[in-house]
């Protein structure tokens, strides 16, 4: 394998973890956080691959600080998983826009960070419409513990990653108050069908949400405690109020930023969001956890 030098900006757990893949694959990597004594523009400064990996209210400051300071061959990659709230863009879309001549990729499926941390497998998903780039990207973090595939639908792959965020809420909220299997198992299915259902509407492909990308992120994020998303509906259906939630857990957990600004764009646009509506009066405190259940199982009978 060819030695790559790359960057990757943000130092928290996804960043770390996927500076360890790509340093273990034996490429020279260049891990920057707000923590770093060298300068964002000095971390990047030759690079021909960088790895944003920032939360979503990070995107925009980063993006501004290096409009000046890309090559317009880098590749830049994009492994954030949020909406924007003045504009509801994605990640790539603000990269796209701020740098129109560079190849953008996006990095996502169930890769919760501790476990990859821990040397276990995993699988993800590279996509973008430079399908040589995509293969770069698969190149520097391919090994025997973290499979790659590359796609060509962008935006489809991001937005699985995106609104599963939001079902994860949900679902930690169906395990906090102990509904049981059945009741989740309905749960994720609507709520794939719902980001099925949005995903489409914004022009991405259904087939991709049936991959790593979609269902398998749902399934890894709705599943586990070490989904911080998942935590805080876990923590909602205990009876803690979200602040308590938020101090509680390590991280950002996207979901919450998500499903305010998914909520507003479906409305305006008149998509169908129960479950996303649900779970957004639960994070306002308009509702309770058990009547936003109620309220998704009364919901009028119809053909599936």
């Amino acid at each position: 394998m060819e030695e790559t030098t790359i960057a990757i900006i943000g130092g928290g757990a996804w960043g770390s973890s996927l500076a360890s893949l790509a340093s273990n694959n034996g490429h020279q990597v260049h891990l920057w956080s707000r923590r770093s004594a060298e300068s964002l523009e000095e971390a990047i400064a030759g690079i021909k691959m960088i790895i944003a990996a920032v939360s979503m209210s990070g995107v925009n400051p980063v993006v501004e600080r290096l409009k000046n300071a890309i090559e317009p061959d880098t590749i830049i990659v994009t492994a954030t998983k949020g909406l924007d709230p003045a504009t509801t863009c994605t990640p790539s879309q603000i990269w796209q826009a701020a740098f129109p001549q560079n190849p953008v990729v996006v990095l996502s499926g169930p890769n919760l960070a501790k476990e990859i941390q821990q040397g276990l497998p995993a699988a993800t998903v590279v996509a973008s419409t430079r399908s040589e780039a995509a293969k770069a990207v698969q190149a520097v973090f391919s090994s025997p513990i973290f499979r790659v595939y590359t796609n060509p639908d962008p935006l489809g792959v991001e937005l699985g990653g995106t609104l599963k965020n939001v079902m994860a809420i949900a679902a930690g909220t169906c395990d906090g108050l102990h509904l049981g299997t059945n009741a989740k198992a309905g749960l994720l299915t609507r709520g794939l069908a719902e980001i099925i259902r949005i995903g489409t509407h914004w022009g991405a492909k259904t087939e991709t949400f049936y991959g790593l990308s979609g269902l398998g992120d749902l399934l890894a994020t709705c599943n586990s405690h070490l989904s911080r998303n998942y935590r805080v509906g876990y923590g909602l259906a205990q009876g803690k109020t979200l602040p308590q939630v938020l101090v509680e857990i390590e991280g950002t957990a996207e979901g919450v930023n998500t499903t305010k600004v998914l909520l507003h764009r479906a409305n305006r646009q008149g998509i169908s969001v129960p479950i996303a509506y649900q779970v957004d009066r639960l994070l306002q405190g308009e509702i309770s956890p058990q009547a936003a259940v109620e309220a998704l199982m009364l919901r009028d009978t119809k053909p599936e």
